[in-house]
């Protein structure tokens, strides 16, 4: 950890998270043409963001800064890997991390790791599944797309809401908070597919002002004091591979599991290398 990475970060641990999302929440989700015209465009020019992806390429016909922070995009632009048996990746970014989960633990930088049970809401039996599995965390920076989709087909078996802390998720952040995405609030939906059960953590971060599913809507905010929980045993929703399942109402971190021996990551797919939805990432 860095010099520069430490001062990036200490001032984060007395921060109100929180408060100040729902302060860029409201800024976020203002109606007002000059002000959210105004966040567009600092955007797209601060992040180079590529409007020819977008469905809308005119910034005036979004409502918000958030209608236009989780705009659809053409469907030519991110075609879905044809591979029966490939994994599509879920989201455009960035791969902080790839590989095997060891004795439960997920690795998240240099000499830092956190635990499948404690990403999952702290059940150990919601971890068993993934035991020696394999695990991705993608990081979604603000110049990119932030819907994310299915990997794979699944029917959706549970999801948590787990609360937690609002740290940033970039580089810097994961480099020197001590289990991270462990601490942050955050989204579990655990799917059965057919290849064993697969999980797709939602992880919030700071500015981050809401997370939400295809089924559910709106999962966060409230925010809350204790784990909640969703069962779906009957009409559960199934959702093809490619499907939407979710947004950031800014951006994030999604983390995939599987078990063990049920899927492997391309050799290319590894930390830094830049990544788009519907691509080929690995294979079952």
């Amino acid at each position: 950890m860095s010099i520069k990475e430490t001062l990036i970060t200490l001032p984060q641990y007395i921060l109100p998270h929180h408060f100040l999302s729902q302060i860029m929440s409201k800024f976020t989700h203002c109606e007002n043409n000059t002000w959210k015209n105004l966040m567009i465009s600092q955007i797209i020019k601060f992040y180079h963001v590529n409007m020819a992806d977008a469905q809308q390429e005119d910034i005036n016909a979004y409502r918000s800064f958030n209608h236009f922070f989780t705009r659809a995009l053409k469907d030519s632009v991110r075609p879905l890997t044809e591979l029966k048996t490939g994994v599509a990746c879920p989201a455009d970014g960035a791969v902080s991390q790839a590989g095997q989960i060891s004795a439960g633990d997920i690795f998240q930088a240099k000499g830092k790791s956190f635990t499948v049970t404690e990403l999952l809401g702290g059940d150990a039996q919601r971890a068993v599944p993934f035991e020696d599995g394999l695990f991705t965390t993608i990081y979604l920076s603000p110049k990119d797309y932030h819907r994310l989709h299915m990997p794979i087909t699944g029917t959706l078996k549970e999801m948590i809401h787990i609360p937690g802390r609002l740290f940033s998720v970039n580089g810097a952040t994961a480099n020197s908070v001590p289990r991270l995405f462990a601490r942050n609030e955050r989204v579990a939906c655990i799917f059965d597919t057919e290849i064993g059960e697969m999980a797709l953590v939602l992880v919030g971060a700071i500015f981050v002002s809401s997370v939400e599913t295809v089924w559910h809507g709106v999962v966060t905010p409230p925010t809350i004091r204790e784990v909640r929980s969703w069962k779906y045993t009957e009409n559960a929703p199934m959702l093809e591979k490619g499907a939407e399942m979710g947004r950031f109402n800014m951006g994030s971190t999604i983390i995939v599991l599987f078990g063990k021996d049920k899927a492997q990551w391309l050799p290319e797919f590894v930390a830094g290398k830049s990544v788009q939805m519907g691509e080929l990432i690995g294979q079952f």
